[in-house]
């Protein structure tokens, strides 16, 4: 299969404005901007034949392109990651197999997610998948406190016994009431894989009532009837956490440091 990384990025972000451009220190006290980072983390990954930094920013498309990304402008109506995909897809040359929308919050993304993810798609009757990673217990720590404190961080996922999607969340689903035996929970981890057909198809649906209300793009799949394919992966010690919110850097600082990421 062919395979490309697409790392949609936009600057006003509602939550927190010019995110991209935060500056993360590393391991060897040089610090990178998230989207360097997460273009970065995409490059590692085997299997992809390019790398592409999405978006309709002046600022974000410069600074991209000065550490050496390649850049497809997209328009501003594009109101989310995966629209922004979508139009990035249609400016290729070349039409690839799978589409990987790697977000570029996540610079904390093992290349193997990606990997396992691609290889899923082998299977010609997933037409979009998504990894999830079982919540260890400073992970699930780290959700329900933000949740305590009002804060919108990471996502859960509910999964059929087929690994199809049941929901996705911004709350800790299932219920969490004690976190000394809590249930299982899976912590959605921010990468897509569509085929373009379902790229084509999720552009002509409106956005639906759940995906507004939680701000959870893979919603709009849900809600129109195309299965979301879970894909579970395999943490291997690597903590994951996007930066959602200011207090997220600290964190993703303190994991760049332990794995010695510069």
């Amino acid at each position: 299969m062919s395979a490309v990384i697409f790392i949609p990025a936009r600057y006003a972000s509602s939550r927190y404005p010019g995110k991209p451009l935060v500056e993360l220190t590393g391991a060897t006290g040089v610090a990178k901007s998230l989207i360097q980072r997460s273009w970065e983390a995409a490059c590692t990954v085997k299997g992809a034949d390019a790398v592409y930094v999405l978006t309709d920013d002046d600022r974000i498309a410069e600074a991209a392109r000065g550490f050496g990304a390649d850049v497809i402008m997209t328009s501003s109506d594009a109101r989310n990651g995966t629209e922004r995909c979508a139009e990035g897809v249609a400016q290729l040359d070349t039409e690839p197999d799978v589409v990987v929308n790697l977000q570029g919050d996540a610079p904390l993304t093992p290349s193997w997610f990606v990997e396992d993810l691609i290889a899923a798609m082998a299977d010609p009757g997933v037409h979009m998948a998504t990894p999830v990673l079982k919540c260890d217990k400073d992970t699930l720590s780290n959700f329900v406190s933000d949740r305590h404190a009002g804060r919108v961080g990471g996502t859960t996922a509910v999964m059929r016994r087929d690994g199809k999607a049941i929901y996705f969340s911004k709350e800790v689903l299932p219920y969490v009431g004690n976190l000394e035996t809590p249930p299982e929970v899976w912590h959605h981890v921010g990468v897509y894989a569509y085929r373009p057909a379902a790229l084509r198809s999720y552009m002509g649906w409106d956005e639906g009532p759940i995906e507004r209300a939680e701000g959870l793009e893979q919603l709009r799949f849900l809600e129109n009837g195309m299965d979301v394919t879970c894909v579970p992966v395999e943490g291997k010690g690597r903590v994951f956490w996007e930066l959602n919110n200011p207090v997220d850097v600290r964190r993703i600082e303190g994991v760049l440091k332990k794995e010695g990421i510069a």
